[in-house]
């Protein structure tokens, strides 16, 4: 089975000390760093990245238990969360909120910082050498819980009693944009209206070039089709947010989603496999834009953690890993050359295993003969014209702009 796994966990995961009554840890999604803050930071605070370069460690007063801590982009300035009252921006600035709590925070560069409280998002420009803060914008909305896309800098809002009514924002170079707000259709609308879509059953990724919101939707055992789904709306920096994708998932339970090489992957907790989406994979018996899984579902590679320790002490660590795309065990497990060329020419490091595709099938290890060549063969040669065509406008383009510059 070992061949099967198309999905593993990188070699060098970040390792941290375990969360205890003395060691808490956050994980900062926009820097992708991992801190580790022991006793309120009077012991240390231990930051990890994905780069061992990038480690950083330091110390703090203890003055209470730390809810959020992030660096700006670059690690150039430190904000802190200890009270739903006040941010403290090391080491000369503190944030506080009157009549409002404050959720969460965050950087959108190395010297702005948006803080979303329950009443509202309200967005600034840190002066350091000026030891304060210039509001850029602000705006008033009733907030239940946000998420945010470093990637893209969109923060989304959920509002109203049953939080299924997003907000987004958009922020680049210190402006921020309220782009048009969306409602998640719910499977059953609760009455009286309460919160029924949290921040659980949401997640935002880049697929594509193009943001999605991404929504968990169960449905109802009661129901003709009670099994699980993941919907998809696409979120455009202009324009109204549209409904576009339907990921069947064939059964239900507890789930989380990642997204991996444009791949929406999403994991099943009790049967303890993962199962693999493209959204630009068309299925001939669905109808337009309802996915089935790509591969058949399985479980991520084994990794082997060493035991770490002094004497009989063993020291426990936890770690963090970027999840991975397998090329060479899908050959076998999608049995459409078509479908596995479609597939594979949209992947990174394609190109090995693209040429043994070819080298089987030229060497008769494959049965469908010629017209199974002719057709991933005419996949293969459009992917070439695309890219002989993209080749010679970006030397007209370039002709042109060197001519009259």
């Amino acid at each position: 089975m070992s061949e099967e796994h198309y999905l593993e966990l990188c070699e060098n995961p970040v390792q941290f000390e375990n969360a205890s009554s003395v060691n808490n840890v956050f994980f900062d999604e926009a820097n992708k760093q991992v801190f580790a803050v022991r006793s309120g930071g009077a012991t240390g605070v231990v930051v990890k990245g994905p780069d061992d370069k990038n480690s950083v460690a330091f110390r703090m007063d203890d003055k209470g238990e730390v809810k959020c801590i992030k660096f700006s982009i670059g690690n150039k300035i430190l904000a802190v969360q200890r009270t739903p009252k006040s941010v403290v921006i090391i080491p000369t600035l503190c944030f506080h909120m009157k009549n409002a709590s404050i959720l969460g925070f965050c950087w959108t560069n190395w010297n702005e910082i948006v803080f979303i409280t329950d009443q509202g998002i309200e967005f600034y420009q840190v002066l350091p050498d000026k030891r304060s803060l210039k509001l850029l914008k602000s705006q008033s909305v009733n907030v239940n819980w946000y998420m945010y896309c470093p990637e893209t800098a969109v923060i989304l809002l959920s509002t109203t009693a049953q939080g299924n009514v997003l907000q987004p924002f958009a922020f680049k170079s210190g402006t921020m944009s309220k782009m048009p707000k969306f409602e998640i259709e719910l499977p059953v609308v609760p009455k009286p209206a309460k919160l029924n879509l949290t921040e659980r059953d949401i997640a935002v990724a880049t697929i594509y070039g193009q943001l999605y919101v991404m929504y968990l939707k169960h449905h109802s055992r009661t129901t003709d089709s009670p099994c699980a789904e993941v919907v998809l709306y696409q979120l455009p920096r202009e324009g109204s947010c549209k409904k576009t994708n339907v990921l069947k998932l064939n059964t239900t339970g507890k789930f989380a989603l990642n997204v991996v090489d444009n791949l929406v992957v999403v994991h099943h907790q009790s049967s303890q496999t993962s199962i693999i989406f493209d959204i630009k994979l068309r299925e001939p018996d669905c109808a337009l834009n309802v996915h089935q899984p790509v591969l058949p579902g399985r479980s991520i590679h084994p990794y082997r953690i060493p035991l770490t320790g002094i004497g009989y002490v063993v020291v426990l660590l936890w770690y963090l890993w970027y999840l991975q795309m397998k090329l060479p065990p899908t050959v076998n497990l999608l049995q459409d050359k078509g479908k596995l060329m479609d597939f594979l020419l949209r992947r990174r490091d394609c190109k090995m295993v693209i040429l043994s595709v070819c080298a089987q099938m030229l060497n008769g290890g494959d049965k469908g003969g010629l017209p199974v060549v002719a057709t991933v063969f005419d996949k293969l040669n459009q992917v070439y014209k695309e890219y002989l065509e993209a080749e010679q406008t970006y030397t007209v383009v370039s002709t042109v702009y060197e001519n009259t510059a």
